[in-house]
């Protein structure tokens, strides 16, 4: 009789596979009762385990099963497909009405014109100076939109080389976050804005002191516009950068001046920068060092600190104020922060906005001082809002990121992020072409700027930069509407942003 040694071969292979599982499950069940970490395990072996991969597992069934598109956060659906559109170049278009809810309380309304501006009418945005008569080399920015600070390190190489080549297409600037000028945000020939971070990553010496050659040299590229001092991010005000040993590679560390493979944490402030005078006489110092316009970035927790700011700048002159000074709001956060900070510390930039603003002008200072607002304005109509409150300019990460593929995985930090943004692993960052995304980073910040003036349109303006509080309206909790203007009623004396 023909034996069939295929059939006995998986009858063997089927029995050891048997008895493997049997064993690891035997294994399982021993270290599940003896381990005293985790209760559920203790009293429920093995099935236990079913609990904590279902809870893993339902982050991600929320976002493509169960939640609506308006549900989600810290973006939900609605808001990212509408990114993904613009970057595309798929244009805003939808059907059968809008699934953003009207009566919602902090729902945006613009006041539409009844005689709109014909096509013939309307005007090209113009672009702004910034640091004009301050400094030897002032900027000229022509973009509304643009990148805020990312740092290489908290985001990819391929990420920083997309966004360089787009920002540049699109006529945008590029903010370098506090990890340093890499070599990978000047490839595009995009105007940068270089940050200073507490911790002075790029511009430290040895002993994490200001090293001036080392400014001087970066400031002496051609496309680095700017100065900016980090005092604090809307994500995590109180506390320094956080970027995992994982993710601080050889190429990083370089960059920064700081060791490979180890947490780099900024301190949570500027030591040099204990008072107002502190930070005025540190622009002064930048600017005369450099030659470019210096301004500062940080979360603002009251109407204090741009109130005091003001009266330093008054007490001491107009030229010692910032050349720009960007209002990050409690929401930011596009990589590594504390929960209890993300969460709970700093205002929303829907209060912080009008605040700095309100104060600029109170101190006859708009003309002197650019506002640039950042804190989920990743959508033209929250754009357009902060131009209303009287931003100049408005700067966004997380749109940008969305422009790039982000699908909101929730893993910056981790150095897992499927998409390649936030990773330096090679497998992963191989997704993200960066001759295919470059273009959609481009398209996105074309796009944005495009619909900003189709609103401004609509409320009878000519161009972006002439709305005004007055052209928008919030939902109360009541359900009626409240104009911005009413709401935070500027200062009788101020004067124009573009004086």
């Amino acid at each position: 009789m023909d034996i069939d040694w295929l059939q006995v071969l998986k009858a063997g292979l089927g029995t050891l596979v048997a008895i493997a599982v049997v064993l690891a499950l035997i294994v399982m069940f021993v270290r599940d009762v003896t381990q005293k970490k985790h209760t559920v395990l203790r009293n429920f072996p093995v099935i236990g385990r079913f609990r904590y991969w279902f809870e893993e597992l339902g982050e991600y069934f929320r976002q493509y099963f169960f939640a609506n598109d308006r549900e989600e956060m810290p973006f939900n659906r609605a808001t990212r497909s509408w990114v993904y559109r613009l970057a595309k170049n798929e244009g805003g278009i939808i059907g059968f009405g809008s699934t953003y809810d009207l009566h919602a309380p902090g729902a945006l309304i613009f006041v539409n014109a009844p005689f709109p501006v014909l096509e013939s009418d309307r005007l090209p945005t113009p672009p702004l100076a910034i640091g004009e008569g301050s400094c030897r080399t002032p900027f000229v920015a022509r973009s509304l939109v643009n990148v805020s600070g990312m740092s290489f390190g908290a985001i990819s190489e391929p990420a920083v080389r997309a966004l360089s080549r787009g920002a540049q297409a699109a006529g945008c600037w590029m903010d370098t976050g506090e990890g340093g000028l890499s070599p990978f945000h000047l490839e595009g020939g995009c105007d940068v804005i270089m940050q200073i971070g507490t911790a002075r990553y790029g511009v430290r010496d040895a002993n994490g002191e200001y090293d001036n050659a080392k400014i001087r040299e970066i400031a002496a590229h051609e496309n680095v516009r700017a100065f900016e001092i980090k005092l604090s991010q809307g994500a995590k005000p109180g506390k320094g950068g956080v970027l995992p040993g994982g993710k601080v590679t050889p190429l990083i560390a370089s960059i920064r001046g700081i060791p490979a493979g180890s947490d780099s944490i900024s301190p949570n402030r500027h030591r040099d920068i204990a008072s107002m005078d502190d930070l005025l006489d540190r622009i002064a110092w930048l600017r005369d060092l450099t030659g470019k316009p210096v301004g500062i970035k940080t979360a603002v927790g009251g109407r204090y600190f741009a109130t005091e700011l003001c009266e330093r700048i008054l007490a001491r002159g107009a030229d010692a104020a910032p050349d720009f000074f960007a209002v990050d709001g409690g929401e930011g956060g596009s990589g590594a922060a504390p929960q209890a900070l993300a969460d709970h510390v700093g205002l929303s930039i829907d209060e912080a906005l009008p605040r700095v603003v309100d104060a600029v002008a109170a101190a006859g200072l708009r003309g002197r001082i650019r506002i640039i607002a950042s804190g989920k304005l990743v959508t033209s109509a929250r754009a357009a809002w902060a131009l209303c409150c009287g931003a100049d300019f408005v700067n966004t990460a997380r749109g940008f990121m969305f422009a790039l593929g982000c699908i909101q995985a929730l893993r910056c930090h981790t150095n897992t992020c499927p998409t390649g943004i936030t990773t330096h692993n090679p497998r992963l960052q191989r997704g993200l072409v960066v001759e295919e995304k470059w273009q959609r980073v481009a398209n996105y910040a074309a796009n944005m700027n495009k619909e900003i003036d189709m609103i401004a349109h609509s409320c009878g303006v000519r161009h972006a930069r002439e709305l005004e509080r007055r052209h928008v309206r919030l939902v109360q909790p009541t359900g009626g509407t409240i104009a911005l203007d009413v709401l935070h009623p500027l200062p009788s004396d101020s004067r124009s942003r573009a004086a």
